[in-house]
């Protein structure tokens, strides 16, 4: 097999030089759209050399009109498979069964392939990946049910033609929550922060080091989750949260106090770097100029030696600029499912997530 290609590059190669063409000379005038934005650590950019043990490789999704998907899906299907080259660049073409976690890229010289192309519409594929009827509006019970990380690979990966001129407006309209419902989102996540600020020092003070070692490396998380909202970035699958975190732009403030607080080994040596990284996140807060100011700083909880930020300030800030009366009729502190759940079965079933629109209604 050929020296690692980054995958999103390698598969727009794929597109031009091979799928184009064909469909060109095979199906002329046909109109689609052709993209990589699910599923994927290629579609984020992070993939590596040891991403091509499965679910990576020669891969796109090729989008029809509802008209010419019934017609053509099963020609196009069928021809890909009997006549595409064995392999481009180095890389086979053919996907072995089963096709478990993507499939794994095997060599084969004889036809029938199992190829990766995808063949969908834009309303199957959005129904699909997060759940959407793209010919119904979408409501605030839509946004907050669909996981971040989907919204994430959709944001992140790459169109290589639109044919259609749907696809890019359709990504272009999620790309990133209405002002009201962000404000919102950071509300619930400084209330995490909020709800388990002062347990460092309290599970540290009766002994516990691991207990606050834990509670820290949460605050932490909880801190990351904040900065990605704060930069309108979605915050993608937890494999890859570090390796986003490092692109954004409160990084280099937040890394070296994060990597403190992970190797200490007593709550004392815990609560200093805690308190820079809640300086800093305050700063980056206030530098949104979304709400009044807010002195940064933190001050003992209630009359214990304990410092904390009081992260509910910037609860009772953020929901008091809330103007949308169906932003404000929400739980004012329960977030979306990101803020709710971390099953990962749950979150990869987008149906189950939808179903916790429930939850944002009236008892």
């Amino acid at each position: 097999m050929s020296q690692f290609i980054p995958g999103l590059k390698l598969s727009e190669r794929f597109y031009q030089e091979i799928i184009q063409p064909r469909l060109c000379e095979k199906f002329p005038g046909l109109n689609y759209s052709a993209a990589r934005l699910d599923y994927g650590s290629d579609v984020l950019g992070f993939d590596t050399p040891m991403s091509m043990d499965h679910g990576w490789g020669l891969r796109l999704t090729l989008y029809l009109s509802e008209t010419h998907f019934d017609q053509l899906q099963t020609d196009l299907s069928a021809y890909f498979a009997n006549n595409l080259p064995f392999d481009f660049l180095g890389f086979p073409t053919h996907f072995a069964e089963p096709l478990a976690d993507g499939g794994v890229m095997t060599k084969k010289d004889s036809y029938p392939i199992h190829h990766g192309i995808t063949i969908t519409t834009v309303e199957r594929f959005f129904l699909d990946y997060l759940g959407l009827n793209i010919n119904h509006s979408l409501d605030i019970k839509d946004w907050l049910t669909i996981p971040q990380q989907r919204l994430c690979t959709l944001r992140a990966g790459k169109i290589f033609h639109d044919g259609l001129g749907t696809l890019s407006n359709f990504r272009e309209m999620l790309h990133w929550y209405p002002h009201d419902l962000w404000l919102y989102l950071m509300a619930g996540q400084w209330q995490r922060i909020s709800q388990i600020e002062p347990f460092v020092g309290r599970a540290g003070s009766v002994g516990d080091q691991i207990g606050a070692r834990i509670i820290a490396s949460r605050l932490v998380q909880e801190l990351m989750r904040l900065s990605f909202l704060m930069e309108q970035q979605y915050t993608p699958y937890i494999k890859w949260v570090g390796s986003a975190f490092q692109q954004l732009n409160i990084a280099p403030k937040l890394t070296p106090l994060f990597e403190e607080i992970l190797n200490s080994t007593h709550w004392k040596q815990i609560e200093p770097n805690l308190s820079k990284a809640y300086f800093q996140a305050a700063e980056a807060h206030n530098a949104l100029k979304i709400t009044p100011h807010i002195t940064p700083g933190v001050l003992p909880f209630y009359n214990r030696p304990f410092l904390v930020p009081h992260s509910a300030r910037f609860v009772t800030a953020l929901l008091a600029q809330v103007k949308d009366p169906s932003i404000k009729a929400l739980p004012p502190h329960l977030g979306s499912i990101d803020q709710i759940v971390d099953n990962t079965d749950l979150l990869e079933n987008i149906l189950h997530c939808h179903q916790l629109a429930a939850l944002y209604e009236d008892p």
